[in-house]
C-alpha cells in the first residue's frame, strides 16, 4: 500500500481546504471549539451538512448510483483529515454512515427511494435503537416488543443512551419479533417515525455536562404502543440480527478513527508545549512525558494503516468484516488516552465546574485557553469503549473471527 500522496492527491486535498475555508460558519467553529461533549445546536450541525452535500461530500463512503461522491479510497482519507484539521462538527453518523448502507444491503425499492434521498440531503435526521437497560453488550437480550397486527406492528419498551434523539426526525430500532430460538433470533429491524404517537423522549444528564447546557447528548426513548407500518420492516421478520451486525461493522470501523485522532494530537503537542513541567522548562522538554507521547504516536499510526486497510477493502465492494472491530477497538483506546493526557498536561485548570458561573459573567477562565472543556471531554470519552460493542466484545470478536478461538 503506498500512502504518498500524488500530485493528483495534494490537489484534491487542496480542493478541500478551499471549500472549508470559504464555507466553515465562525460561529459553528467556535461552538465546536467550546463544547463540552462535541455537539453542537441541531441548526448548526443541519446547516454544516446541507453545505457538504450542496457540494456533493456528505456521504464520501456511498456508492456513486446512491449520490456518493465517488472518492476514491486515498480521498475518502484525505477528505476525512482535512474536516479533522478544521476540527469541523462531526456528522451525524447514524444516517449517512449506519442506516443508509442496511438500507441498501437490505432495503426494498421503495424503502431506498424514500428514505436514502432524505438521509443524503440531511432532510431527515437518525438515531439509534439499539440499547436498552439490561440489554447493553448483551444486545441480543433486547425485550422491546413489536407484536403484528394487520398491517402494523404495535412496539412497546425503552431504548437507552440515544445519542441526539431529541434532534432525529427517525429512529432505527431492533425490536423482539419472537419468543422462539436462540436469542439473536426473533429479533427484527424497523423504522421508526419519532414523531409517531406513543414515543416520548428523556433526557440523561451525564457527568460531562449540567442542566444549564441545552446540548445533551444522550436520551431515554420510550415506546407505548406505537403503530409502525409493516412496510418500514428492513429485511426479514425475526431476521434483523443479520442487519444489526452489518451495521455494527460501519459503526465500528467507518467513523474515520485516526483523522480526528491526529487532529487531537496535534492539539495535546501544542498543548504540552505551551505547559511547565513543574522545573522551569516546558512539559515537552521532560523525558518521561515525550517517552509517553512517542508511544501514543506509535499507536494512532497503527490505527491510521488500519484504517487505510478498511477503506480499501470498501473500495472493493467486501464488507469491512472484523477490521471494523480493530479500528473501533485500538481507535477508542488511543483517543481515551490523548482525553488523559490533556488533563494530565494542564493538571487542576482542568477544572470539571467552571461552567457553573453565571451566565454571561465577565470573569475570564483560569489557565490555559479552553482547559475548562478539557476534564468534560475526558469524561465524556469514557463510553468510546462501550458503545457499538464495547472493547471486551471486540477482542472476543477478533480471537474468534481472525484467531480460530
Amino acid at each position: 500500500m503506498d500512502i504518498n500522496f500524488t500530485a493528483e492527491d495534494l490537489k484534491f486535498r487542496d480542493e478541500v481546504r478551499d471549500f472549508i475555508e470559504q464555507n466553515y460558519p465562525r460561529d459553528t467553529a467556535q461552538a465546536v471549539k467550546t463544547s463540552r461533549n462535541g455537539h453542537i445546536s441541531k441548526e448548526q450541525m443541519v446547516d454544516w451538512q446541507k453545505r457538504l452535500y450542496k457540494r456533493g461530500w456528505i456521504a464520501p463512503n456511498w456508492p456513486k448510483e446512491y449520490g456518493g461522491p465517488g472518492f476514491s479510497s486515498t480521498q475518502k482519507y484525505i477528505f476525512e483529515m482535512e474536516l479533522a484539521r478544521a476540527n469541523s462538527p462531526y456528522i451525524s453518523p447514524f444516517g449517512l454512515k449506519m442506516v443508509a448502507p442496511v438500507i441498501m444491503a437490505f432495503g426494498t425499492d421503495e424503502q431506498k427511494q424514500r428514505f436514502l434521498p432524505k438521509i443524503l440531503s440531511s432532510e431527515e435526521i437518525w438515531c439509534q435503537g439499539y440499547s436498552e437497560p439490561g440489554s447493553g453488550s448483551d444486545l441480543a437480550s433486547l425485550k422491546t416488543r413489536a407484536v403484528r397486527q394487520g398491517d402494523h406492528y404495535i412496539v412497546n419498551g425503552q431504548k437507552i443512551w440515544t445519542t441526539l434523539a431529541q434532534y432525529a426526525d427517525w429512529i432505527f430500532c431492533l425490536v423482539r419479533t419472537s419468543t422462539d430460538g436462540k436469542s439473536q433470533d426473533g429479533i427484527s429491524f424497523l423504522l421508526i417515525d419519532m414523531k409517531s404517537p406513543g414515543i416520548r423522549v428523556e433526557p440523561i444528564i451525564t457527568a460531562d455536562n449540567t442542566r444549564a447546557n441545552a446540548r445533551h447528548e444522550v436520551n431515554q426513548v420510550f415506546f407505548t404502543d406505537v403503530k409502525v407500518p409493516v412496510e418500514n420492516l428492513v429485511g426479514q421478520e425475526n431476521r434483523g440480527w443479520t442487519c444489526a451486525k452489518y451495521l455494527l461493522e460501519f459503526e465500528r470501523g467507518g467513523q474515520a478513527y485516526a483523522p480526528r485522532l491526529k487532529a487531537a494530537f496535534e492539539g495535546l503537542l501544542k498543548l504540552a508545549a505551551s505547559q511547565p513541567d513543574g522545573a522551569g522548562e516546558s512539559l515537552m522538554q521532560d523525558e518521561a512525558w515525550r517517552e509517553k507521547m512517542a508511544q501514543l504516536e506509535i499507536e494512532m499510526t497503527s490505527v491510521e494503516m488500519n484504517e487505510l486497510r478498511f477503506y480499501q477493502t470498501l473500495k472493493s465492494g467486501e464488507a469491512p468484516g472484523p477490521q471494523s472491530s480493530v479500528i473501533k477497538l485500538r481507535g477508542t483506546e488511543v483517543m481515551q488516552r490523548i482525553t488523559e493526557m490533556a488533563v494530565e498536561a494542564v493538571d487542576y485548570y482542568a477544572n470539571p465546574f467552571s461552567d457553573l458561573k453565571p451566565a454571561n459573567s465577565n470573569v475570564e477562565p483560569i489557565g490555559p485557553e479552553n482547559a475548562d472543556v478539557l476534564a468534560p471531554k475526558y469524561f465524556n470519552a469514557r463510553k468510546m469503549t462501550i458503545y457499538g460493542g464495547s472493547s471486551e466484545v471486540q477482542r472476543n470478536i477478533l480471537a474468534k473471527v481472525m484467531l480460530g478461538l
